[in-house]
């Protein structure tokens, strides 16, 4: 990925131990993904990448809003992020990722791009099904609401009486209690 170059640690050149990486997400970070659900996005993804002799072991930390439309009423809305994603990443004779918790990098490999991995763990982070809080405290006013108010369906209540009771349906339920003896 050229356009994230931000995003390359080179863990060569890193002393072993523990070091901190900041980044802060806007829209422009999902242009790259082809992602255009979000109409604002504001992350801050805090990374501790903590260097081994023979492995890394990262912790990713999101936290911040996007800026969602609401699945009930369309009207947009901030929906808060706050996610955590560990990833160890060894060494082996090739690259392989079908373990989602363990990346396993060639030993020939100098940096890792980590951008892939934020990406992944916002898109976790946000709810299936997306809705306004207005609408869940009930102090949601739109139109869209009001429509669905008024073509919600009513209870019907049951008005048959033994009076109404069609008697076909009396000799059908007494053959069953018939057979019952």
């Amino acid at each position: 990925m050229k356009d994230l170059k931000q995003f390359n640690i080179p863990f060569v050149g890193l002393s072993e131990g523990n070091h901190d990486f900041k980044y802060i997400i806007e829209n422009e970070f999902f242009e790259y993904f082809n992602f255009d659900e979000f109409e604002s996005a504001i992350l801050e993804v805090s990374l501790n990448f903590f260097k081994k002799s023979t492995m890394l072991e990262l912790v990713f930390k999101v936290k911040g809003t996007v800026e969602v439309p609401c699945d009930i009423t369309t009207e947009l809305y901030h929906q808060k992020i706050k996610a955590t994603l560990p990833l160890v990443v060894k060494f082996g004779q090739e690259y392989n990722e079908d373990n989602e918790e363990i990346l396993i990098l060639s030993h020939d490999a100098y940096q890792l791009n980590v951008a892939q991995y934020i990406y992944e763990m916002i898109i976790l982070a946000i709810p299936n099904k997306r809705v306004h809080p207005k609408v869940l405290d009930g102090t949601m006013e739109s139109e869209t609401l009001k429509k669905l108010k008024e073509l919600e369906v009513k209870e019907v209540k049951e008005e048959n009486t033994a009076e109404e009771a069609d008697p076909r349906w009396d000799k059908l339920k007494n053959l069953l209690t018939e057979k019952k003896r």
